[in-house]
């Protein structure tokens, strides 16, 4: 979101930003490409866990077994809506232009959370304005720990970003009730943990860009600082008169 615009497997809510980042996570938190654990159902007590109701808008343009939003559905954590119908509480779009922040928590918990799923690769031509609802926000730079983005800035998964945007308005339960129905889910908290209580931390939209871009700027000056020791090469232990 500033904002990095995500959506995820394919899916969801972050501005993505067009350069390249060095900060790769390590393969040894790398998650499996099966994710066709049983579903099961979740009982009522842990949908009553959850701080909100949580929502998606489904263009139906993932592979149905790998859609994260789609495994939540049938666990009734998450509702599907119909195009064209206003949801009522905040949704987490591509097409937002603010940033999602605590400032929001009030709206969320009385309203609900929601998503866009769609593909990552056909964003550009997805009719985003069919997915109503009364708020819109990007979510900040995260990076992606579901298997087919994994390492990836901002192309989270659905459950990624519903577990962003509950941690990020202080609901951090709840976010890691979500992904724990995932076997790549708790990846998703230890790569952005630093980064989702920083974002939490901050009271307004504009404290959380601020703390993304500072974020950003680092990467870019660890990134420069090691193109400059890889051009840097050790004296030569001969004087120039020594060499014919």
């Amino acid at each position: 979101m500033a904002s990095p615009k995500t959506i995820g497997e394919g899916e969801v809510g972050a501005r993505k930003e067009e350069k390249s980042f060095s900060k790769i996570p390590s393969n040894d938190i790398l998650p499996s490409d099966d994710d066709s654990d049983e579903d099961g159902v979740s009982d009522e007590g842990e949908v009553d866990d959850l701080p909100c109701k949580l929502a998606m808008f489904d263009f139906e343009q993932c592979d149905p077994k790998r859609c994260s939003g789609r495994k939540l559905a049938r666990l009734n954590m998450v509702s599907s809506l119909k195009m064209g119908k206003k949801f009522p509480g905040l949704l987490l779009t591509p097409a937002a232009n603010s940033t999602l922040s605590r400032a929001d928590s009030r709206f969320i918990l009385s309203n609900g959370l929601g998503v866009v799923d769609c593909s990552w690769h056909q964003v550009n031509c997805t009719p985003l304005y069919r997915a109503k609802s009364s708020k819109q926000r990007l979510l900040p730079y995260l990076i992606a720990a579901n298997p087919v983005n994994f390492g990836k800035p901002c192309e989270l998964s659905c459950a990624e970003a519903l577990a962003a945007g509950l941690y990020i308005i202080g609901e951090v339960r709840g976010a890691k009730l979500v992904l724990s129905k995932f076997k790549w889910g708790p990846a998703f908290l230890e790569l952005n943990r630093d980064l989702l209580d920083r974002y939490a931390a901050c009271s307004t939209a504009a404290e959380v860009i601020a703390a993304q871009n500072d974020h950003l700027q680092t990467i870019e000056e660890e990134s420069l600082q090691e193109r400059n020791k890889a051009i840097d090469l050790p004296p030569s232990d001969c004087s120039d008169d020594e060499i014919e």
